[in-house]
């Protein structure tokens, strides 16, 4: 009897709160597409009949765009930093295309583009690796800089831009079939890179490295200075890819076009499992946190909310997401 007892009395391990706390911290997979499942079904119970393959189809092309910017992030945080001026560098990489198209050709924008983007990730880099400048200053500042030239620029070609070229369009906002986005031929191959350099090169567990203890990398050898100044050029190219997308995706091009992704992109890697105090997570999750905050607002927009409630309640579970995993990981 006393053996009965004791094993109807037993709880499950996974009712605990350490099993549970685990699982945040050992599979944070698990519960984040968990969340994304809940998201869906709540979309289909306010919108029955949404959901479906078109409505995948304009869920992935929007995130897309989110997820490389969150991937700068990621790569960022994973050294204890941040990257601010992702949203400027985006938005600058689609206005210059746009201004160039009509004139110089879209091949000539796009290098441009890349190359002024790479100029803006390793005056980062510099000021972040070389000067000790704390990075959300650092890129902050960087922000208004591209800002500033890109209004110059604006004025000096007197337009707004000439259009979006076809191909971006195309790729930003056509889908095959209506379920799979082009934007994934741009998307997949950088997931790709980041995925596999993350874990299996040697760049990849220096950033690790670098977050975790920046003495000991030190010591072990890791020049951080020159592993800072790629890191933000990487970053910079990223976002310029993600500017792309975007001007296409919204068939439009401003010196603000990507203003508002910067939050979102941050949050997106939080939510993702990365830690901002570094040395703790990778882009797998960012992805899915991606979609998450993507799936997100499209149920706020189904629920009929104003922009201002919508705000709130897009921050409120954004830090209450982020302070769950970041108490429960910490705490393991």
């Amino acid at each position: 009897m006393r053996g009965v007892a004791g094993t109807s009395g037993a709880r499950s391990p996974w009712l605990g709160t350490a099993a549970w706390r685990g699982l945040f911290s050992d599979r944070p997979m698990i519960p984040l597409l968990a969340l994304l499942a809940v998201l869906v079904v709540a979309s289909e119970i306010v919108r029955p009949g949404i959901v479906g393959p078109e409505w995948i189809g304009i869920m992935l092309r929007a995130a897309v765009p989110l997820a490389i910017l969150a991937g700068c992030q990621t790569l960022t945080m994973l050294t204890g930093g941040i990257d601010l001026s992702v949203g400027a560098v985006a938005s600058m990489a689609g206005f210059v295309v746009a201004s160039l198209a009509a004139g110089s050709g879209v091949p000539t924008g796009i290098v441009i583009a890349l190359v002024a983007a790479a100029l803006a990730g390793l005056v980062s880099g510099i000021g972040v690796g070389v000067f000790r400048v704390h990075p959300l200053i650092m890129t902050l500042g960087m922000s208004l800089v591209v800002l500033g030239l890109v209004n110059f620029w604006q004025l000096q070609t007197i337009t707004t831009s000439t259009g979006i070229p076809g191909e971006f369009r195309t790729v930003g906002s056509s889908t095959l079939a209506k379920i799979l986005p082009y934007s994934l031929v741009v998307f997949v191959p950088l997931a790709a890179i980041i995925l596999v350099g993350l874990r299996r090169t040697g760049y990849g567990r220096l950033l690790y490295a670098i977050g975790d203890n920046p003495v000991a990398a030190r010591l072990s050898g890791a020049r951080s200075w020159q592993i800072l100044i790629v890191l933000y050029v990487v970053s910079a190219l990223l976002a310029a890819a993600a500017g792309f997308l975007i001007s296409g995706l919204t068939n439009t091009a401003s010196v603000s076009l990507a203003d508002s992704y910067v939050l979102p992109s941050v949050a997106a890697a939080v939510i993702g499992g990365t830690s901002i105090m570094g040395g703790r997570g990778g882009f797998a999750g960012t992805i899915v946190g991606a979609l998450i905050l993507t799936v997100l607002s499209s149920l706020l927009t189904s629920l009929g909310y104003p922009e201002a409630v919508r705000q709130i309640l897009f921050g409120s579970i954004i830090v209450a997401v982020a302070a769950a995993y970041t108490r429960v990981t910490t705490e393991s």
